[in-house]
Order: structure tokens, then sequence, then C-alpha cells
């Protein structure tokens, strides 16, 4: 059992955290296992179960739940190991705990996997890494390993795990395409935001997002959609939907949250929830085969998917909810290290190479030539010049932005200015330029901070009326260890309203902006900086 395999101490905080290839596996051992079940044939079973008494598993629910919790406790006692809970009611937590300090108490009584369920968004990552910090420090057997039962609006990566699943089960096993509809409070849903990512292990992936505006899935992941080359469709209603021909032979429904929107909303949640409702006059529109899911539960009084399909073969959704069962059983036995030493990836995932950010300039290769003096600036005899800020940009915004960039490399109380220019070979695009007079000696430190402050600027050191230092600065991979950083989602584990002292950290998107690393919420480079003076 303790043989070490790619699975053994995982954590699972997001669904990416298992690639295509270990999902594939996954769902294997899962089709396995519930062979077994089916057929009773304990001698199978009895190689995919833990049976140490003294392996601890912890559940840790701090937001309600019913069919996840219970889905997990029965999955862990399946396993014959040490199943615990924590209270939320009574917790420490209700007394001003952090959460580092409570899973630092519960990792130092021998146990080893945590299923967290959370309000506070990123909760997870975080408790992986300072955990895995405190194990080493003080020498557990084990490295704790979490995983996300839900984080806020989130993700649900376990819930895309057996929906993942069974869409393959309805798939014949194939893993060429899925047509999918995704429809209701596609908000709110954390389900359906984990399916941003965790529909690529299809190789053709057409989503049709059905939702009224007040329940449209966020930008954010209908753009994270498009990136991983996803066919996207928006529609306002079921009834809009089918006004058209290509329909989906897979449908899944979630709960609309309007509870949480206001009184504006819960004026017209009539009208709301009919736009996300199956009725009977749709069901000659659906092709044969066609499958509803669900991650339950359903509203008892106005359910998305009423009652009187529980008997046709459109109900995908009670197979579903007990697949999930067998996917946490075979989770829990990948990161014991029960099962999954056998697994060998085809291709181990390469550390990305250091990229050079910061790029100095060769002064010795530069041909002389007569300077240039931008409109309204002299040239100064020791400083530095940061050149060509926020180029394109308008001039307040600019002024604006250099305001920022001199409170984060400490420049405020120096002397010197800021000036906002055009180039001299294009007149019409604005650019920043900040100017200090003195002697400066910028650290490595310094020249990080400013690429990710002012990304595309130009840094010049002078001394003696020479340029001595010239750096070119782009957008950084990553960016961390700064404590005026700071993400914007209130919900965050890392926000600073939370008071669990997380530092920020962020990596580039490709398309140029920082995620937070926790939560995911992107940002632009100029909003990442809680220090702002204006």
């Amino acid at each position: 059992m303790e043989q070490q395999n790619v699975f053994a101490s995982r954590s699972l905080c997001v669904i990416e955290d298992f690639s295509i290839e270990e999902r594939l596996y996954l769902f294997e051992q899962v089709k396995i296992l519930k062979r077994a079940m089916e057929n009773q044939d304990a001698a199978t079973l009895e190689q995919y179960r833990i049976d140490d008494k003294d392996f601890g598993i912890y559940e840790v629910f701090l937001e309600d739940s019913t069919r996840t919790k219970e889905s997990f406790r029965n999955a862990a006692n399946f396993h014959h190991a040490k199943v615990s809970e924590l209270n939320s009611d009574s917790s420490s937590f209700n007394k001003g705990e952090s959460y580092a300090d409570t899973f630092y108490t519960l990792s130092g009584y021998a146990n080893t996997i945590f299923i967290v369920r959370s309000k506070l968004e990123g909760v997870c990552r975080w408790l992986e890494d300072t955990c895995a910090n405190y194990a080493k420090r003080n020498k557990l057997y084990r490295k704790p390993a979490f995983i996300n039962a839900g984080d806020g609006k989130h993700e649900h990566p376990t819930q895309e795990l057996l929906d993942e699943f069974t869409f393959l089960e309805d798939n014949n096993w194939s893993c060429d395409s899925v047509h999918l509809a995704l429809v209701g409070d596609l908000f709110h849903g954390r389900t359906v935001h984990s399916k941003a990512d965790g529909l690529k292990i299809f190789k053709h992936v057409k989503v049709d997002l059905i939702a009224p505006v007040e329940l449209a899935m966020p930008e954010a992941y209908v753009q994270r959609m498009q990136e991983n080359g996803y066919e996207v469709r928006l529609f306002e209603s079921i009834e809009q939907y089918l006004q058209q021909s290509d329909v989906a032979d897979k449908w899944y429904f979630t709960r609309p949250q309007l509870e949480r929107m206001g009184d504006r909303i819960l004026q017209r949640q009539a009208e709301l929830r009919r736009s996300i409702t199956f009725r009977k006059e749709f069901m000659d529109t659906l092709k044969a085969g066609t499958k509803f899911y669900h991650p339950l539960p359903r509203h008892k009084v106005t359910p998305t998917i009423p009652t009187f399909l529980d008997e046709t073969p459109f109900n995908g959704w009670e197979r579903q909810s007990i697949n999930g069962m067998y996917v946490r059983i075979v989770l829990l036995a990948l990161l014991a290290g029960r099962i999954g030493s056998e697994f060998q990836p085809a291709k181990l995932a390469m550390k990305p190479e250091e990229e050079d950010y910061i790029q100095e300039v060769d002064l010795s290769c530069q041909q002389l030539r007569e300077k240039v003096i931008s409109e309204g600036v002299q040239p100064i005899h020791d400083g530095l010049v940061i050149d060509h800020i926020c180029k394109g940009d308008c001039p307040s915004e600019i002024r604006d932005h250099m305001r920022l960039i001199s409170s984060v490399l400490g420049l405020d109380e120096a002397k010197g200015g800021e000036w906002v220019s055009t180039g001299h070979k294009d007149g019409t695009l604005y650019k920043g330029i900040i100017f200090r007079p003195g002697l400066y000696e910028l650290s490595r430190k310094h020249l990080k901070r400013l690429s990710a402050v002012a990304p595309g600027c130009t840094l010049n050191l002078i001394k003696g009326g020479k340029v001595v230092n010239k750096y070119r600065l782009h957008l950084p991979p990553r960016i961390y260890n700064f404590e005026d950083l700071g993400c914007t989602n209130e919900a965050c584990i890392s926000h600073p309203d939370q008071s669990e002292g997380v530092p920020a950290r962020f990596y580039r998107t490709n398309d140029n902006r920082f995620a937070c690393a926790y939560c995911g919420k992107k940002h632009t480079f100029k909003e990442i900086w809680k220090s702002r003076k204006k």
C-alpha cells in the first residue's frame, strides 16, 4: 500500500490537476470497480480497498451539502479507514482560527486525505502548499492531500470526474466528440464552471449554453471554452434553443440559485425558471438516445427536470449520482497509493523553461546616434528613466498608472517627475515617462516588480550623462512574494478581507493577463496591486 506512484499524496483542487491521460486511467479503474460492485465480486473489490484503520480520511464541509458529503462518506467507509468529520457549527473556525492552523492540527493527528467544501475559493490550493511545508518541517509520515468538494463559484472537480465518466458511459466510451447543452444557473454553478477545462477529454466539443442573461455563464469561462477549442453557442431559453435544428443529445441541468440575486431577480423568478425548465411539449423535439443529467438536488417545487421524466429513457441523472460513489472510491484509492503503481504516463510533464522577461540591452553593440529628447523632458546627469509606459493608452490612464509605478518602486519621495508624450515615429500614440535624478542601483527584485507593473517599458540607468544599463521588460510568467499584490475576488482565500494571511500569487494567461493561482480570477497587470496610490 505504501508504494508511491504518480497519484499518491496528490491533491485535486481543480479538474486540470489530473491530466487527460490520468483521468482516462481513473475511469478505466471505475469501470472495473463498478462491474465488481454490481456482481459483488469481493476479490476484485478488495484490490481497491485501503483497509487500514489508521489511515485518516477527514471530511470538512463548511458549506451545506448532502449528496457530495454522503457520497464521500460512503466511499471512505468502503475503504475500512479512519473516517472523521469536522462539525463546522462548533469548529474552531467560529473562534477565529485560520484555515492553516486548523488543518495543521488535523494533519498532525495522522489524517492524510482531506475532503473540503467551503464558500472560500482556492482553499484547497492554499492548504496543499502550506500543509506540505508543515508536514516537512514536522517530519510527518505522509504529506496531506486535499480534495476540493466545491469552493464558492469556482470549481467542483470530483463532480466533474463523475460527470465525465457518465458522459463516456453514454458515449460508448468514445472520446472523439461530445455535444452538450448546459441549462440553468450557469452563473453560480461551479459544476458547469469545471467543464470549461474538464471537457477537454473529448477531441471535439460543442457546448450550447442555455440561460437567461441574468444566469448566463461568466465571460471568463466562455472565453476559456473557446481557448480550449470548443464550439460555443448561447441561447436565452430552452424554447429558443429548440427553434433551431442542431440540438444536443446530452443535456446538463443545474438548479437556479435565485435567492442569491436580490429582490429584483426574485420578482421575475417565475419567468426565469420557465426559461430553463423542461416541459412536456418539448419531448417530441428531442432525438432518440438523448440523456438528461443533473448534479442534484432538484428543487422540490420547481425542478428544472420535472419528475414526469423520472420513468423515461431521458433519465441519466440517477445513474450519474450512483457513479459518484464509485468515482470517489477510486479517487481515494489512488491518492492513498493503494492502486495506480502500474500507471506510467506516456509523456512526463516537463517543467517550463525559465523565461527571460528581463532583457538587458548590450550597449556596446548599439550605434551612436544623435539623442532625441522627448518634449518637456530634459536629460539628467545621474538617475533613471522609465520610458514607453502604457504605450497606446490615453493620457489620463497613463498618468494614473505612473503614480502606481512610482508607489510600487518606492520612488514617491524622490525628486523628479512624470511626463506623457508621443513617440517620434508615431505622433498619435501616447506613452509615459518617469525620470528620477540621483544614483540608483536596482536589484533583480526591483526589475521583477517593474516588469509586472509596467510590461513593455524600457528602463535606463544613467551615470555621468551616459546610459550604463538599459533593460527591456516584458510580462513575467509568474509573480509572487510581493506583499502589495492582491486578488480582487472577495471570495478568494488570498483576499485581504479573509484575514487568512495568504500571499497572493499569479500566473500569466494566454491572453497576457494575470490569473490568481488560488481562485483563477483573471486580472490585468494594472489591477493586481492593492497599494495603489492616486
